[in-house]
Parts: structure tokens; C-alpha cells; sequence
């Protein structure tokens, strides 16, 4: 089995980065610190303690709730992740500020989480109320809303695309969103608004990008390849992935091959190696591949490359290994459905 990455239409904010590693013990830092470090280490449990130590100490209760809600979001327990989001709020000094933005952000995806469309919809119209230049507001919005109201969907990327119309970047996660639910032509047409707009910041690469979604190849190629030593690791992904769709995947393997030469640090390089190499049959490089990306610091793709690990084992037959390895996966990334469905698979074997 094959799994492709795909973008998500509701897209999470980042979790809090550059936090000190631990646990609840004595340390000269806070437990809300301490709590976030667990969060980040996808520790929810030891975070939940942490959490409720920062409240019998007395500690920030806006801070601390958030730091709730954020664990009981990565345990999948979205309606207990609302809940502390909406204390969290509560706990506000009644003046807005950067964190009143980001807690909101999590508490409409948590309520797109457990389905309720209408309350999430509500936050992001919250948001938009403090401030209406907000344009990822909006484009979250339209997300949300495109699965029942496509006009307006529409409207509210229509509004995010004006309030930055050289942001490539949202609306390449815009024509993503429309594809993902249809409406691929739309999508399109910003494109071709965007490439027909003769400005001139928009770079080789960001042109290669747009031909690439636009599935010009032979454009994608070209542009790319020019932007390939200035733009760096995105530029030559990009350029890898171009020359798989073209199907050639062993000059694709040199590209990722090349600048891993160079550079080791980026774990998305070797997944795309070990996706060529999959496509290859030569199974035991992609493992090695998938692992070595593992092993890079700062991983942020770890779900995706244990997830490929694991369809590598069951590739090479290695059918209790792959199971053992899903067991432990599914503890950590519970709400995977395809997982669920392939760890059921292996089961049996």
C-alpha cells in the first residue's frame, strides 16, 4: 500500500516550539512549561499531570488550559479539548491579545473535529469580528464551509486571496482545498490569474510550483531546476516529486540523492527517497531511507516516516514486525484511520 501526503483542508497551528524537554519532577522551570515540553514530545499523558500540578501551584489558568486543551487534542479527546479551550478564554483578563488568537484557532479545530461544523464556523466568525484583515481566518473558514456552502467557501478565499495576492503559499493551500472537495477548476483559475498578473516577485520556484499543481510538468521541470540551488530543500522536493510524475524515478532518486550528499538535515528528502525507492521495489534501501529520516534532529514528518517504515515491513513480508510497529504507532497517532484499517490488515497475516 501506498500512502500519499496529502493537505488537509483545517490546518493546525504550529505547537510550541523551543520549549525545555522533562518531566513533572522539581526543576527551576514551570509545570505549564514542563506540560507544553510533554506535548511537544507527543507525551499527552505526562502533560495532563503536568497541567494539573500547574493548578494546584497556582499557575496561569489561561496558560495552563490551553496546555489541556492541546493534550486532550492530540489524545483525540476533542470534546474535553473544547472545554479547556473555552476555560482557557474564560480566563482572560478581557483584553485581546496574541493568545486569545491562537486559543481560538485551536478551539475551532477542535470543534471541526468532532464534527461540529456550525461552532467552528462561529469562532472563525469570532475571529474575523477582532480582526478583519485576518486573512488565515478566512481561508480556514472557507475551508470549513466548503463541504456545505461552496459559495461561500468562495467567498471567504476570494477575501483571504485579496487581503495578499502575492501569498503563494495560501493559495497553493486554497487550490488544495478546492481540489480535495471538487472543485479542482476553481482552483485552477486562481492559478491562472496569479501566473497572468505579469508580477515580478513571483519567483522560478513559485512558478514552478503553481505549474506543478496545474500538472505542466515540463513547465514545473524547467523552472525548478533554475531554482533549485537558490531556493534550497523545497525547491529540490518539488523538482524530485516533478520528475516522479513524469515517471522518471530514478532521475528523481538522484535529485534527492544529491542534495542528501550535501545536506542530512531534512527529514522530508529521505521520505521522498524512500517513496521513489518503494516505487522501485528495492524495499530495503527505502527502509533505510525512512529510518534515516527518523534519526534527523527535529523531525516534524516523524508520523509520516513510521507510518512508510511500517508499510515497508509488510512489503518485505515482515509481517509481525509491521504489526508490533502499528501497535505502538496507533498509541501515539490514535485518530489514523487508514492505520486502524491497515493494523487490522496485519492482524491476520
Amino acid at each position: 500500500m501506498k500512502r500519499r501526503k496529502k493537505k488537509k483542508a483545517i490546518v493546525l497551528a504550529s505547537l510550541l516550539m523551543g520549549v525545555i524537554l522533562g518531566g513533572c519532577g522539581e526543576s527551576k522551570t514551570s509545570s505549564i512549561d514542563e506540560g507544553m515540553a510533554a506535548v511537544a514530545t507527543l507525551d499527552y499523558h505526562t502533560a495532563l499531570q503536568c497541567f494539573d500540578k500547574a493548578m494546584a501551584d497556582g499557575e496561569d489558568l489561561r496558560l495552563l488550559y490551553r496546555g489541556q486543551g492541546l493534550a486532550f487534542m492530540g489524545l483525540t479527546q476533542y470534546d474535553q479539548a473544547v472545554e479547556a479551550f473555552g476555560k482557557a478564554l474564560a480566563s482572560s483578563d478581557g483584553r485581546v491579545d496574541a493568545i486569545d488568537y491562537d486559543i481560538n484557532y485551536y478551539l475551532a479545530t477542535a470543534y471541526y473535529k468532532l464534527g461540529d461544523i456550525n461552532s467552528s464556523i462561529g469562532v472563525y466568525d469570532a475571529i474575523i469580528g477582532m480582526n478583519p484583515k485576518d486573512r488565515l481566518a478566512y481561508r480556514l473558514r472557507g475551508s470549513v464551509r466548503i463541504a456545505s456552502d461552496y459559495d461561500g467557501a468562495k467567498e471567504d478565499f476570494d477575501k483571504a486571496i485579496s487581503l495578499a495576492k502575492e501569498d503563494y503559499d495560501q493559495l497553493i493551500d486554497i487550490y488544495l482545498v478546492l481540489e480535495q472537495n471538487g472543485y479542482k477548476e476553481a482552483g485552477q483559475e486562481y492559478f491562472q490569474t496569479a501566473l497572468g498578473s505579469d508580477t515580478k516577485s513571483m519567483t522560478d520556484y513559485q512558478r514552478g510550483r503553481i505549474c506543478y499543481y496545474l500538472g505542466d510538468y515540463d513547465n514545473a521541470r524547467n523552472y525548478l531546476e533554475k531554482a533549485r540551488k537558490s531556493e534550497g530543500y523545497e525547491a529540490v522536493l518539488l523538482l524530485g516529486q516533478t520528475y516522479e510524475e513524469l515517471g522518471d524515478y530514478n532521475y528523481a532518486i538522484s535529485v534527492y540523492s544529491s542534495f542528501i550528499d550535501n545536506d542530512q538535515t531534512n527529514a522530508s528528502v529521505y521520505n521522498r527517497l524512500g517513496l521513489c525507492k518503494m516505487e522501485l521495489k528495492a524495499y530495503d534501501e527505502a527502509l533505510a531511507a525512512f529510518q534515516a529520516g527518523m534519526n534527523v534532529e527535529n523531525c516534524m514528518i516523524m508520523q509520516t516516516l513510521k507510518f512508510n517504515e511500517i508499510v515497508t515491513y509488510e512489503r518485505l513480508g515482515q509481517y509481525q514486525t509491521a504489526a508490533s510497529l502499528m501497535n505502538s504507532y496507533l498509541t501515539t497517532y490514535p485518530d489514523d484511520t487508514v492505520a486502524q484499517r491497515e493494523y487490522s490488515f496485519l492482524k491476520t497475516r
